[in-house]
């Protein structure tokens, strides 16, 4: 996580609180924070959310660019939901999860269709649990999902804002020792108190709100508010302090602590929080800035979160990540295979090219060889002319008699094998053969007369007879035209 930003925005119903937070080396930090407002319409709610919404996403773009591809958690101001203290029969977690919206509407005498519901267990044991649970209207979260999806941000949590506020005193405030003080902090609008309790789960926290008035005796507000949890607390617990931090700094310290008749102290929230005072230069209260930093702290510690989006509408950024990136990767994949199959069908085009020209050239020579006949295409041409040559040897050789032998090619080659014979001797020069299925016609001429009888008798050695014969001399030489058939 070290080096990514983490961004908890604390909504309200005409304002909100934005925290970007960081992790370096196990440290949390505030790399920045504002807070935007709209004004009060005469609209209905869904349309102060959605310009909200677009406020927030619009000041999001401006002052971090990248936000949109962070994490982000929302707090929910405690108007916006409603608290309620209920027992179950279960302790184990997933019992209390299957049945606690039916023990919710029982206990209320209310339909709860309408609505979403977080809960966390504050005490538990062989006798059941008791568990807070909270209720939202899910029209209201709707409104609030879906415009903030429309500005390109989906959160992962929308949680109650003490559960966040009890997180950040948890990790910030931790007692050591025997000490467990009540917490207790006023923003401008509301009240919050968070009571420690003795449970083994670090979670296990009492916790409050009420409304706080601009005009109210914040003092007084206390004094009256307080006895309401402090009488829920462990009646073993150690609570000996109350610590408090007021946003309007106007509560009397001293008569505090006179009416609880215990130690109060100042919560250093800006110490805690180790920001700047320039940095808070665009947050309006301090109490805001760290519920929506509490909200952030959601997303390093998503065990111990309230989330009203497990009941209603949950978060699919990661599906729809994964499913964006699957189709990303099935886009690059078809890519490939384009290209890989535009690469082949080239190589093969040119091979299937180079396989035409030499198949024209081969056929050429073939027709040439076999006296005319055609290159086949169903039996291979290097067999038959194999076949071809192993019967002119046969022919040769005396295997295969000439009376027999019907082939043209084998009379073509008997009659070159007695014109090889006397060739050179005679003077011999062929003008043309004329072959036929039946006869060889041969116009050709020697050097003198009785070399032309000489190549007769050699055609006649190889077992060859000449049928029609005619004979003339011209310019010396000894020109003659005769037609030839194998012996009978």
């Amino acid at each position: 996580m070290d080096g990514r930003s983490y961004f908890g925005i604390y909504i309200s119903k005409r304002a909100a609180t934005v925290v970007c937070l960081g992790q370096q080396a196990g440290e949390y930090s505030v790399k920045g924070c504002f807070t935007v407002a709209v004004e009060q319409t005469d609209e209905q709610n869904n349309t102060e959310t959605s310009a909200l919404a677009a406020l927030v996403a619009k000041t999001l773009a401006e002052k971090f660019p990248a936000a949109r591809d962070c994490e982000i958690a929302v707090a929910l101001d405690c108007a916006m939901f409603m608290q309620h203290n209920l027992h179950s029969e279960f302790s184990d977690l997933k019992q209390i999860n299957s049945t606690i919206r039916f023990d919710t509407e029982e206990a209320l005498a209310m339909d709860v269709l309408d609505v979403a519901i977080a809960f966390k267990v504050s005490l538990g044991g062989q006798a059941g649990s008791d568990v807070t649970v909270f209720t939202a209207q899910k029209k209201i979260l709707s409104d609030i999902i879906l415009s903030l999806q429309s500005n390109k941000i989906d959160p992962i949590t929308i949680e109650p804002d003490i559960n966040c506020l009890s997180r950040f005193v948890r990790q910030k405030f931790s007692s050591a020792g025997e000490s467990q003080p009540y917490f207790g902090l006023l923003s401008r609008r509301n009240g919050y108190f968070i009571i420690p309790v003795s449970s083994g789960s670090p979670s296990a926290s009492l916790v409050r709100t009420f409304l706080v008035g601009p005009a109210q005796d914040r003092s007084e507000l206390l004094g009256r508010e307080l006895p309401l949890i402090t009488g829920l607390a462990d009646s073993e617990g150690t609570q000996n302090c109350f610590k408090l931090f007021d946003s309007a700094d106007s509560v009397d310290f001293q008569q505090v602590a006179k009416k609880l008749g215990m130690e109060v102290e100042k919560i250093d929230l800006a110490g805690a929080v180790a920001v700047t005072p320039d940095a808070l230069n665009g947050c309006a209260d301090m109490v805001d800035l760290v519920i929506a930093y509490g909200a952030a702290l959601a997303l390093f510690d998503k065990a111990q979160n309230v989330n009203f989006r497990d009941d209603f509408m949950p978060y699919q950024g990661a599906k729809i990540r994964l499913q964006k990136a699957l189709k990303l990767l099935s886009v690059v994949v078809t890519i490939l295979l384009l290209a890989a199959g535009l690469y082949f069908q080239t190589q093969l085009m040119q091979k299937n090219k180079y396989r035409s020209r030499l198949s024209k050239k081969f056929g050429a020579q073939y027709s040439l060889v076999m006296m005319g006949e055609k290159l086949p295409t169903k039996t291979s041409p290097a067999k038959k002319l194999a076949a071809e040559l192993r019967r002119i040897k046969d022919v040769k050789s005396g295997q295969l008699s000439v009376t027999g032998e019907e082939s043209v090619s084998a009379k073509l080659t008997l009659i070159f094998e007695a014109f090889n014979k006397c060739a050179e001797r005679t003077g011999l020069s062929l003008d043309s053969v004329t072959i036929t299925s039946k006869s060889i016609a041969i116009a050709g001429e020697t050097s003198s007369r009785d070399n032309t009888l000489k190549v007769f008798d050699a055609i006649k050695a190889v077992g060859m007879d000449i049928l029609q014969q005619r004979l003339d001399s011209k310019a010396g030489r000894d020109n003659f035209r005769i037609t030839v058939v194998p012996k009978k």
